[in-house]
């Protein structure tokens, strides 16, 4: 790495914790530090949510994806306006109708203790995993070859990322977190514009690299669901669908940006904004595939193994980034590449520390605490679970040699069983604490089934939508009144 690059990434980090160092004064109550005073800008909660659900890992993986298989894969997006319309106006007005901080205050009122502890409990741990898996993949999968250093410091790596993060996002609270979150966001478009730019300059423009023909080792479109095709149109979409829906309808990172704007409108409209950020996104990566592998072609020798060209899909970023962009240019990219990982570190560690202090530290207590106590609960929470993050993401990178598949096995087990809770608290007239309970059970059951086992002969793309229908399912039932459930034979 060069100098001028060092220098962009060190100004990064200090612009990061100059925001929260900015913000720490302006934190007087818990409203404030978890939920940035409930009035904040759609447009800055909208591109905080993009930042916060997009990690380095799919940073990589769109270009890569797009290199190897093709543009199948980006028919997901078509998922988007029916999430629009099931978000924003089903879900969203139902959580901004209640005065709470965390989203798991609602299935207490219909699921009782047992219903939002077990949802805070799901929450906490998907979140850890995500986040420790982010962590180890940042600094061992990205940093480490980027900047041409020895796997012996990619501990500190981690170390270093993690403590830069939670010094801004627990000093300057959600106020602090979105701001970086909406910087961050603009630093990986402008990250993916960059690799355009420079590849359509080196080989003469955009029609050097826009392809003309369907690549032979694309897959072939297919529309309707079938099994023995790795990716469908209606299949991605059901996917995308199905896990947009579970992710922003229970997941405190998203419930929470919601609760931080005004009103119902607000909210509506960053999430709004949020889906037309993730569809700029995946445009730009997608295109940043094109061009990378289009320079590659044209410059072979920049290769560094002699392995076909699309068996390396997704080490080619990382090697332009390393070997053509010039000084400046490359450090900006790697800082979009810590972007990605950044905001999703500080959204959920502030996120996990709303719920620690929530829903369980003061629902648990027997005297309330005064404004700056929980404030100060807030921030110890958010150190804790930095901690947690940073250990952990060093530990499993240790022991797990198949961790990033795992991690993606995990979120997946946890993403419909959680929204099934919010399905029966909210849409579920009669739900209990047994129905929750038995949901939960029958829920994670299936999804286990399926990733691990294939059960029933499904592939891993059905884990969410099964889980999903079966948890609803049985969480109805067994909340019917035992009277009205249906006898045994």
């Amino acid at each position: 790495m060069r100098s001028l690059d060092l220098g962009v990434i060190a100004l990064y980090a200090v612009a990061m914790l100059a925001i929260g160092r900015f913000y720490k004064n302006r934190v007087q109550t818990s409203d404030d530090y978890l939920l940035g005073g409930r009035s904040m800008s759609p447009l800055m909660i909208g591109l905080s949510l993009f930042a916060t659900l997009t990690s380095t890992l799919s940073y990589l993986a769109y270009p890569g994806e797009m290199i190897k298989n093709g543009p199948m894969m980006f028919s997901q997006l078509m998922g988007f306006p029916v999430a629009m319309l099931i978000i924003g106006w089903v879900l969203i007005p139902r959580f901004m109708d209640q005065e709470v901080t965390s989203g798991y205050e609602l299935l207490e009122k219909r699921l009782g203790l047992t219903g939002r502890l077990l949802g805070a409990t799901m929450f906490m741990a998907l979140r850890i995993v995500w986040m420790s898996a982010i962590l180890y993949a940042t600094s061992n999968k990205v940093l480490v070859p980027l900047l041409g250093l020895d796997p012996f410091w990619a501990p500190f790596l981690s170390v270093a990322m993690g403590v830069i993060t939670l010094v801004y996002a627990a000093e300057g609270g959600m106020r602090a977190v979105v701001v970086t979150d909406a910087m961050q966001s603009l630093i990986m478009c402008a990250g993916a514009v960059v690799v355009v730019a420079v590849v359509t300059v080196d080989l003469g423009g955009v029609g050097a690299w826009w392809p003309k023909v369907w690549a032979e080792h694309w897959q072939e479109p297919v529309f309707w669901f079938r099994a023995d095709v790795r990716v469908t149109f209606m299949g991605a979409m059901l996917n995308m669908l199905v896990w947009m829906t579970c992710t922003c309808g229970s997941d405190q990172m998203a419930i929470q940006r919601y609760l931080s704007t005004r009103d119902v409108k607000s909210a509506r409209r960053s999430f709004g904004v949020h889906l037309l950020t993730e569809v700029l996104m995946a445009v730009l990566l997608a295109l940043v595939g094109l061009a990378v592998l289009a320079y590659f072609t044209n410059h072979p020798e920049g290769l560094s193994s002699a392995t076909a060209l699309v068996d390396q899909a997704d080490e080619l970023l990382p090697q332009f980034v390393v070997t053509v962009l010039p000084g400046g240019l490359a450090g900006l990219v790697i800082a979009a590449m810590l972007s990605a990982a950044m905001s999703s570190l500080s959204s959920g560690m502030n996120s996990a520390s709303a719920v620690i202090t929530t829903d369980f530290m003061s629902r648990l207590q027997k005297t309330q605490w005064s404004q700056h106590e929980t404030v100060r609960a807030a921030r110890i929470a958010s150190v804790l679970i930095g901690v947690i993050t940073v250990l952990l993401s060093m530990f499993v990178g240790q022991l797990a040699s198949n961790l990033l598949e795992l991690c993606i096995k995990v979120v997946n087990l946890l993403t419909a069983p959680l929204f099934v809770l919010f399905f029966l608290a909210l849409f579920v007239p009669w739900a209990n604490p047994r129905g929750a309970i038995a949901a939960t059970f029958a829920s994670v059951s299936v999804a286990v089934g399926i990733a691990f086992y294939k059960l029933g002969g499904l592939e891993f793309l059905w884990t969410a939508p099964v889980s999903l229908v079966v948890g609803i399912v049985v969480g109805r039932l067994a909340s019917l009144p035992r009277s009205s459930q249906p006898t045994q034979p």
